[in-house]
């Protein structure tokens, strides 16, 4: 059972020593280390080519790009405090730096994933906003993307600061390696905070993100049916389509994982989880800092033309024009209530 094995923790200690193979074998930690250590690489090199890119070329630096930057400067931060700690402590098989540490790592890891979290909807947020403008001739400018970023950064602080003072707390996950929120203890303490978390930074992004991306396909879709000799329109609404769905499956992949585990153990007490099994929605979320920047930026024919030109010495050698379908710039830049509706080329 899983509270034998917590049982177990505490008798070694995360803190003490390797923790196989008392918890798991030795070879499952190194399997995990072996994987953290690729989403390391990986997510410094694709979250360092967009942070890079963006502060290289100015077309990148338009007011619906700063929560492209904002998600990889998160990312990144997940990466540096989480990803790394856990491809170190992972090749030791404990929690090598301590109590003090794996509180600073478990809220520092929450407060940057839930930015990154949170950024996916805003970004999903304003799109809607200017794309389908439902307040009218609203312009979206800089201030309103400073808003946006900030918004990311004082709500999830407002949610992962509580454990630090008293209401739940940050302990090892599952494998010992890497901390979080505890979720896993019972507890009227803890099961109130974990409720509460699953609503704010679960439900209410996706609840946003699934609003905001079905009325742009609503509206889009309408656009499309006026315009059905138009080849370009086609081809748009089936790209934004396809962009949508990964998006929404990426995000659920993520986070879903370490949603439904922290749901299912909060309102049930007696179940069995095993510790290899407990960490895994954690290891889940990590590997998104990698995914995300492919999804929402290298998809982007825009920030694509600017990469190969860096890459290339001033030239694409592709020939990409910069029309950019679904991506951080508002490639649909018309679609009101009424007749002449029409999708136009950012």
């Amino acid at each position: 059972m899983y509270s034998a094995n917590m049982s177990a923790l505490k008798t070694h200690g995360p803190f003490d020593g390797p923790q196989w193979p008392h918890v798991a074998p030795r070879s499952t930690y190194l399997i995990v280390a072996v994987l953290m250590g690729m989403v390391v690489f990986l997510a410094f090199f694709v979250n360092g080519i967009v942070i890079v890119v963006s502060l290289k070329y100015k077309k990148l630096r338009s007011p619906l790009n700063y929560i492209l930057v904002n998600l990889a400067v998160a990312d990144m931060l997940v990466t540096i405090f989480g990803s790394s700690v856990s491809f170190h402590n992972n090749i030791f098989g404990y929690f090598t730096l301590g109590k003090p540490v794996c509180e600073f790592e478990g809220f520092m890891v929450s407060l940057t994933g839930i930015v990154g979290l949170w950024s996916l909807a805003i970004l999903a947020f304003e799109r809607y906003i200017v794309i389908c403008k439902p307040l009218g001739d609203f312009r979206f400018q800089q201030r309103h993307a400073l808003m946006g970023c900030a918004f990311t950064w004082i709500w999830a602080f407002m949610w992962t600061s509580p454990p630090l003072f008293g209401w739940c707390s940050y302990v090892p996950e599952g494998l010992g390696t890497s901390c979080g929120p505890n979720w896993y203890t019972g507890g009227t303490n803890n099961n109130s905070y974990i409720l509460a978390l699953f609503a704010t930074c679960f439900v209410m992004p996706l609840s946003t993100i699934i609003f905001s991306y079905s009325n742009l396909l609503f509206a889009l879709r309408a656009v499309a049916a006026q315009q059905k000799e138009s080849e370009t329109t086609q081809r748009a609404e089936k790209e934004v389509t396809r962009m949508v769905i990964a998006m929404v499956l990426a995000f659920l992949v993520c986070w879903l994982p370490y949603a439904a585990f922290a749901i299912v153990t909060a309102t049930n007490k007696d179940v069995v989880i095993d510790p290899t099994l407990a960490s895994m929605p954690s290891y889940f979320s990590k590997t998104a800092t990698v995914y995300n920047p492919v999804i929402y930026v290298f998809m982007n024919k825009q920030f694509r033309n600017c990469l190969m030109k860096l890459i290339c010495c001033g030239r694409n050698p592709f020939g990409e024009d910069e029309t950019s379908i679904a991506s951080g710039r508002t490639d649909v830049t018309s679609i009101s209530e009424g007749g002449g509706n029409k999708v136009t080329p950012a």
